[in-house]
């Protein structure tokens, strides 16, 4: 009796796992379709449909640059094949709390977002350190320019 008890866990694991890679095959290729690359490696959206003000505004929808938002019989609905997790939804919102989203970068940093202000807080903080390292780079160029200005490299005949 045991040895059936595993066999079915193991059978089940198996197609479980079989299912899962599927459907990230068939995100994979919906997203290639489209140019888009994928930076997360999981994630999720939800919408409250109790504050969502859907119809009154339909913001998240149009902010949605993969389409994975739509309007759907009085309410929004989501295709999870297509959102990247980017929280451009959540950004356009006018409800705080309405639309939710969470994802996992590959480093395992996991970043959740409900309000417009978490994800500009976030772009804001990607920004300066985008900016640093642009600074930094070119603090470098002009050491090394320096350098070489002090100290010609002999000029070969």
């Amino acid at each position: 009796m045991k040895d059936n008890k595993d066999s079915t866990r193991d059978i089940y694991r198996v197609l479980k796992e079989s299912s899962e890679k599927a459907k990230k095959r068939k995100r994979a290729n919906l997203l290639e379709e489209l140019g888009i690359k994928e930076y997360f490696e999981d994630g999720g959206i939800t919408i409250n449909k109790r504050t969502c003000r859907g119809i009154e505004c339909k913001l998240c929808i149009d902010a949605c640059p993969t389409h994975a938002l739509f309007w759907r019989l009085g309410e929004v609905g989501v295709d999870n094949d297509l959102c990247v997790y980017c929280a451009a939804c959540v950004l356009s919102c006018i409800v705080d709390d309405c639309m939710r989203v969470w994802r996992k970068r590959p480093n395992g940093g996991v970043e959740v977002f409900s309000t417009p202000k978490q994800v500009s807080t976030l772009l804001n903080s990607i920004g300066l350190k985008k900016r640093a390292e642009r600074i930094d780079s070119l603090l470098t160029c002009i050491r090394e320019a320096s350098t070489e200005r002090r100290h010609p490299s002999p000029v070969q005949p």
